[in-house]
């Protein structure tokens, strides 16, 4: 179950709203009425950044490797004028 909290009332209860979070999962922050921010523990912000960010170990090793995005687009050309030695 998530929490909904306007901030004013997390920022007054802090305590209760980390162990909001640690025993009925992620609440939500409101600003003005609009969510804005979300605090989750700790266990699960780990779990859901190892998820969202694969290790360039498993981005090779697939069967269709995406290299596309390892290597930055080129440039333009933008041919020098030769020196001259006279």
């Amino acid at each position: 179950m998530t929490g909904i909290w306007q901030i004013q009332e997390a920022k007054a209860r802090f305590s209760e709203f980390v162990s909001a979070s640690l025993k009925e999962g992620p609440q939500v922050v409101t600003r003005r009425g609009v969510e804005t921010a979300v605090l989750v523990p700790i266990a699960e912000w780990r779990r859901l950044r190892s998820v969202a960010t694969p290790r360039l170990k498993d981005l090779l090793l697939t069967a269709e490797a995406r290299t596309d995005n390892l290597t930055p687009p080129r440039k333009a050309e933008r041919l020098r004028q030769p020196p001259n030695f006279e």
